[in-house]
């Protein structure tokens, strides 16, 4: 039986990808199981960064990620699933993904073990241990990114120093943005929210200049602290950068994190100097390794809490642009 075809086997998948990781955990997505036959994932313009992605770049890598979650749902269901990525991009430019599946397959171990993860990962902004992450363990994680049509680059500690420079360098240019200061608030305030980052997610401030570590203003009561001296960055690239590019860095971006999560390795992200690209409408220039897609932080940390979800029946309710999509509006 498919696995769309049950609303107890459908919202087991729900579950699954609503667990990705999502820009200020705005949760950009919806997911609707069209006649019990197959999944569409669409993107929820409603949940879109408009002052820090205009170009919507972010809510793909989101949504990419979300759509990780969900192949792995269906594949340790004991199917395979079949993916068509942007199958309209014309007429429904907000329908991500289809998704289909094959006769029963049972899942291989690594599948099954991705899956058991997804419910653990965490974005960690505590500072990090000393370890360094080691080179076995970064060789799976560029194998991981390559198996999702992406790279993964390790910075060695000179260009680190200089990506941090260019991190804080945004971060002061992004600081003197109203607009973008106030998108940042509505995503970050304290309270009872099924989204977003509260401050118990946020991590403390950092004493250190330059930071490996996003500042996301008020901070409650937590004092700034040390982080670790030397950390450990890396870019995660695609060969190109439009909206099919930007899905494959999310599927790529959730199995490299989730592979971490079996190491025991933990990640944040330092996505500053990308906002203000997206902001200023420009195009990754191209680069011999690819246009970047996403900065992030690797290293051993502490357990943290996971950010709030919103419930999985929410995200298959129909959008108004997914209606509007239907009937030709």
């Amino acid at each position: 039986m498919s696995p769309f075809a049950t609303e107890r086997a459908f919202h087991r998948l729900l579950t699954a990808a609503g667990q990705a990781p999502s820009v200020l955990n705005t949760q950009p997505w919806r997911i609707e199981a069209v006649r019990g036959e197959f999944a569409e994932l669409l993107a929820d313009p409603d949940r879109r960064l408009r002052v820090s992605d205009p170009r919507g770049r972010s809510l793909h890598v989101s949504c990419g990620a979300a759509l990780f979650n969900l192949r792995l749902a269906v594949r340790t269901a004991g199917h395979r699933p079949l993916v068509r990525l942007l199958p309209d991009a014309v007429e429904a430019p907000l329908l991500l993904a289809a998704v289909r599946v094959s006769p029963h397959q049972p899942a291989p171990a690594r599948a099954r073990e991705l899956y058991d993860r997804i419910g653990l990962r965490r974005t960690n902004r505590e500072p990090f241990g000393e370890r360094r992450v080691p080179e076995h363990v970064l060789a799976e994680l560029r194998r991981a990114a390559a198996r999702e049509r992406a790279s993964l680059v390790v910075l060695d500690r000179h260009s680190t120093a200089d990506l941090l420079e260019h991190v804080a360098i945004a971060d002061d240019e992004l600081a003197r943005d109203s607009d973008y200061r106030a998108e940042l608030r509505a995503w970050t305030m304290s309270g009872n929210h099924r989204d977003g980052l509260p401050s118990y997610v946020r991590g403390p401030g950092c004493a250190d200049d330059p930071a490996p570590v996003r500042d996301f203003g008020s901070r409650g009561e937590r004092k700034p602290v040390h982080f670790e001296p030397h950390p450990q960055l890396a870019v995660l690239t695609t060969a190109g950068d439009g909206p099919l590019d930007w899905l494959r860095a999310g599927q790529a971006l959730q199995r490299l994190l989730l592979t971490a999560t079996v190491h025991g390795v933990s990640a944040s992200f330092l996505n500053q100097p990308l906002d203000l690209r997206d902001m200023r409408r420009r195009g990754d220039p191209h680069h011999r390794r690819g246009h970047v897609q996403m900065i992030i932080r690797l290293g051993y940390g502490p357990a943290v809490a996971r950010a709030p979800r919103r419930p999985a029946a929410e995200l298959a309710a129909p959008s108004p642009a997914r209606i509007h999509v239907e009937r030709g509006v």
